[in-house]
């Protein structure tokens, strides 16, 4: 189905830079709205149920998934993370842009079953850096450390099967080229005659 708003997906490995990424566009742009995932993992740092997350109980996902209620849900980091279909839908369905920040085996799922959707994958710029980045933001013990670096290595892998890649090195700069995609997106062909019906009727095309 053609939806009259546009569909982003944001996924990268665990310190590359997504949330922050994500966060930084939707202060910048009213237009986009993120979309809340379920999770069964506990809130970290700030984070907020209904804002960053709808922190779910086991049961609680299992139920979800028997209800067919989630378009893509997944096993990370030995926590699940779900997509509510019909939240997004909804949204999309009465002209929002609407933005996922989740991982690779989500978004190939959501491509799936919404063809427009773009993906968007966030690269570290190199290993030693997305170490780096982990161990600074203090919220994992070394071991978790350790999984998350190589569970990367396989994360890393699926950047071939997404619309962009943007390496987030200088954090101003990878701002820039999500904001271009999200730009570009929305002068395609299609999104401008959905978006200025009127001025393209008045045109006569």
């Amino acid at each position: 189905m053609d939806y009259p708003g546009n569909l982003f997906v944001v996924a990268a490995p665990s310190g590359a830079g997504k949330s922050s990424l994500v966060k930084a566009l939707l202060e910048l742009d009213a237009r986009v709205q993120l979309s809340v995932s379920h999770t069964t993992r506990s809130p970290r740092g700030q984070e907020k149920h209904g804002r960053d997350y709808f922190f779910v109980s086991e049961s609680e996902f299992d139920q979800m998934v028997l209800a067919d209620a989630f378009v893509e849900w997944a096993n990370v980091h030995k926590r699940r993370y779900g997509t509510s279909k019909k939240a997004i839908e909804d949204r999309i369905a009465h002209g929002a842009d609407v933005i996922l920040e989740i991982d690779w085996q989500g978004a190939l799922q959501i491509k799936r079953i919404f063809t427009n959707a773009v993906l968007v994958f966030i690269l570290p710029p190199s290993w030693e850096e997305l170490r780096s980045r982990l161990e600074r933001r203090g919220e994992d013990a070394p071991d978790v450390i350790e999984m998350r670096l190589e569970n990367a290595k396989m994360e890393l892998a699926q950047a071939r099967e997404f619309d962009f890649v943007i390496i987030n090195e200088l954090f101003e700069r990878a701002l820039f080229d999500l904001k271009a995609i999200v730009h570009a997106q929305r002068l395609k062909y299609t999104s401008q005659r959905r978006a200025r019906a009127d001025t393209f009727q008045a045109l006569g095309i």
